[in-house]
C-alpha cells in the first residue's frame, strides 16, 4: 500500500475553514476568520474571531508560542491578515512580524480598503514567505464578508417549508406546522449562525413569529429581527421598504429570509438571494397557499442554470436541500 501524502496547503486551508465556523455569527461586525499554526505536519495552536471582533483569529492563535517554535512553524489563516491600526487592538501583520513564523499561507485576500494587499507586501517585506491560495473553502467560510466587501450587502439565504404540491399552508392560512420537530430544530440551528432574519410585514401581522433561536444553550444567539413592510415594524424590529434596503444593515453580514410568498418573491425577483434551503414536508394540501408569488419569467430558459445542488439531508419524515446560486 502506498504510503498516504503529507497534507497540502490545501488540506490544511480547509481545516481552518471548516474551524471559522466558531466564529460566526460572534465575531460581528468582523469577518469569522480562523488560523492554525501547523509545525512538522502537526497542528500546534489555532484560534478564531471572538465575540464582538477581539482578539482576532491570529492573535489567538500566536499567543503564547515560543520564538524557536515559530521560527519552524506555517500559519495558516483564512483571510489576509489586517493591516491598519486600531484603537480595539493591534494589526494582525505587525503580531505577525513580531511572531517570524517561517511562513504564512493566506486563504482570501482582504477586500477591506484599509489592508486590501497591504498585509500581504508588509509581511513580504519583512522577510516572511506569503503564499496567497485563494481557497474555496476559505472563500465558503467568508461568503457573507466576502458579500458585504464586494457587492455592499449582506449575503441572503432564502428558507421555504412547503408541502410536495408547493404550498406554505391552507387556504385560510394556517401553516402551523408544515414541517416536524426535527426540520424545525434544523432551521433554529440556521437562524444562530445568521446575523439577522427577515420576515415580511403580512407575515408578521398574521403570525406574530418570535424569530428568535429555542435552542437550549443557543437562546442568546437569537438574530437581529427585520421586517419587510412600508408601514411601522413592531417593536424590537428593524423595518425595510423593499429588499434592496437590505444594504443599510449596518453589521449584517449573513440574512436569513423566511418569507412569506410576497418577499420570497420579491427577493428572488431582485436577485437577491444567494442560497435556497428548501424543506418539504411529505403531505398534500391541494388548494394552498403557494411559496413564492410571481417571479416575472418571460419563459422557461430563464429559469434554468440559475441554481446548483449544493446538499441534501433527511429530517425525520421531512427533507431538506440547498442550492447555491450559479448566476
Amino acid at each position: 500500500m502506498a504510503a498516504a501524502l503529507p497534507p497540502s496547503d490545501h488540506d490544511w486551508m480547509a481545516a481552518a475553514a471548516r474551524l471559522a465556523a466558531r466564529a460566526r455569527p460572534l465575531s460581528r461586525p468582523n469577518p469569522g476568520v480562523a488560523a492554525l499554526v501547523v509545525a512538522e505536519t502537526r497542528v500546534i495552536a489555532r484560534g478564531w474571531t471572538q465575540a464582538g471582533g477581539r482578539p482576532h483569529a491570529e492573535a489567538a492563535a500566536l499567543a503564547g508560542l515560543a520564538p524557536d517554535v515559530l521560527a519552524r512553524a506555517t500559519l495558516y489563516v483564512t483571510l489576509e491578515p489586517c493591516a491598519h491600526v486600531s484603537e480595539r487592538g493591534p494589526a494582525c501583520t505587525d503580531l505577525i512580524i513580531a511572531a517570524r513564523p517561517a511562513r504564512v499561507v493566506i486563504g482570501q485576500r482582504d477586500h477591506d480598503p484599509r489592508t486590501a494587499g497591504q498585509g500581504m507586501a508588509r509581511l513580504e517585506a519583512a522577510g516572511i514567505a506569503v503564499t496567497l491560495l485563494d481557497d474555496p473553502a476559505a472563500a465558503a467560510s467568508l461568503t457573507g464578508f466576502l458579500t458585504r466587501m464586494t457587492q455592499g450587502r449582506p449575503r441572503v439565504t432564502l428558507k421555504l417549508a412547503t408541502s410536495l404540491d408547493g404550498c406554505i399552508a391552507l387556504a385560510d392560512g394556517t401553516s402551523q406546522w408544515i414541517t416536524g420537530e426535527a426540520a424545525r430544530a434544523h432551521v433554529h440551528a440556521h437562524r444562530a449562525r445568521h446575523d439577522a432574519i427577515l420576515v415580511g410585514g403580512g407575515t408578521s401581522r398574521s403570525d406574530q413569529p418570535r424569530l428568535d433561536v429555542r435552542l437550549p444553550g443557543l437562546e442568546a444567539r437569537s438574530p437581529q429581527r427585520v421586517v419587510l413592510t412600508r408601514g411601522p415594524a413592531p417593536e424590537g424590529t428593524t423595518a425595510l421598504p423593499a429588499p434592496e434596503a437590505i444594504a443599510s444593515l449596518e453589521g449584517v453580514q449573513y440574512l436569513y429570509v423566511e418569507g412569506g410568498a410576497a418577499t420570497a418573491a420579491a427577493f428572488l425577483a431582485a436577485d437577491l438571494v444567494d442560497e435556497l434551503h428548501l424543506y418539504t414536508a411529505p403531505i398534500l394540501i391541494g388548494d394552498g397557499l403557494r411559496a413564492l408569488g410571481p417571479l416575472g419569467l418571460a419563459d422557461l430558459a430563464a429559469a434554468h442554470g440559475r441554481w446548483q445542488f449544493r446538499e441534501r439531508r433527511q429530517l425525520g419524515s421531512d427533507s431538506f436541500a440547498a442550492y447555491l446560486r450559479t448566476r
